[in-house]
């Protein structure tokens, strides 16, 4: 079995190092970011070259195109989709409106990296955000309700699994209070555990019954002082096992949140033993900075049999994209969204 690892890439084709690297570190996939972007082709070369370096044409190669602000795939290449918040403004006069638009943008959005051979899109963000939070969700989140953040995040995963790629819900078990960037450093929050589920919690509760193909979900670099006053969620087996597991229900792959982000302190090592000895499913590096991608993988296992049982029902139960008419899609989306395309955020 390969690694229970996902590694990122230096540039836009891997070197010979990286090239050796990979081949012995035999990291479960990939995840690919804006310095791996060139062109369409460029990209597609370079996905197949580094399933063909690990040799298995089904690793999963991972990217965070959810839309607005956070997007690896921009213009004039590939379509620039709106952020989450423009959906959640239209669901609040139209909420059927809402769901369909979300829907259609995240399988224009999934048609697009299928293309290039990705199967995996980190999105959607379930995150709740609160008024004094760091704005680093901010428009990433579809509202400040959980309710609607659930139905719309339900048909972001719908659009996306309707174009063969794989939904990554974002940021369990909630972002949305974090007053710190958790690239930056690391988030306290000190609400309590009945303010956490009835708020931060009900958007991944809401999702987890999805079954095959099954989302995964991303940790957050957030210390929940109600549960664990000492350890980030990604870092804490009360956090990812009580409440990620237990309380929220959620069985799918778990896959931390980047391991290299500020939040996060001690060497790259113990970061990955530690958040797979929480029950992280699978490490995720992105940086593509070999001297931390060699001390994850060193501390990394291989997939073990809860894991390998869980990619089954995700990534194995994916189905090929029936035919999709982008153009009348991208048409019926402008005219939903048209209420609202020129709002001020």
């Amino acid at each position: 079995m390969p690694r229970a690892l996902i590694l990122g890439v230096a540039g836009k084709t891997p070197g010979d190092d990286e090239r050796r690297f990979f081949r012995d570190a035999d990291p479960l996939g990939f995840i690919l970011f804006a310095r791996n972007v060139e062109t369409p082709a460029q990209v597609a070369a370079l996905v197949a070259e580094l399933r063909a370096i690990v040799g298995r044409a089904d690793a999963p190669v991972l990217i965070d195109q959810e839309g607005g602000r956070v997007a690896r795939l921009v213009p004039p290449h590939w379509r620039a989709a709106p952020p989450a918040a423009l959906f959640g403004r239209l669901a609040r006069t139209n909420r059927e409106a809402a769901r369909r638009a979300v829907a259609l943008n995240a399988q224009l959005i999934g048609a697009e990296l299928a293309a290039l051979g990705i199967t995996v899109d980190c999105a959607p963000v379930l995150d709740v955000p609160v008024e004094g939070a760091d704005p680093i969700i901010g428009d990433r989140a579809f509202a400040p309700d959980p309710e609607p953040v659930a139905t719309l995040g339900a048909a972001f995963c719908d659009g996306l699994l309707a174009a063969g790629v794989l939904p990554v819900l974002k940021h369990v078990p909630g972002h949305g209070r974090a007053g710190i960037d958790s690239h930056k450093g690391l988030p306290r929050v000190a609400a309590s555990k009945a303010e956490l589920a009835s708020r931060d919690f009900a958007p991944f509760r809401a999702l987890a019954g999805r079954r095959a193909p099954e989302p995964w979900a991303m940790t957050a670099h957030v210390v929940f002082e109600a549960y664990d006053a000492d350890a980030p969620a990604t870092l804490s087996p009360t956090v990812i096992v009580d409440v990620v597991r237990g309380e929220i229900g959620f069985d799918g792959v778990i896959i931390s949140d980047d391991l290299s982000m500020g939040a996060l302190a001690g060497d790259f090592g113990a970061r990955a033993r530690g958040a797979l000895a929480a029950g992280c499913d699978l490490a995720l590096h992105c940086n593509g900075n070999m001297a931390e991608m060699a001390a994850i993988a060193e501390a990394t296992g291989a997939v073990g049999p809860a894991t390998a049982d869980r990619l089954a029902r995700s990534l194995g139960a994916l189905a090929a994209a029936p035919d999709f008419d982008a153009g009348a899609a991208l048409a019926e989306l402008d005219t939903l969204i048209s209420p609202v395309a020129g709002e001020a955020r």
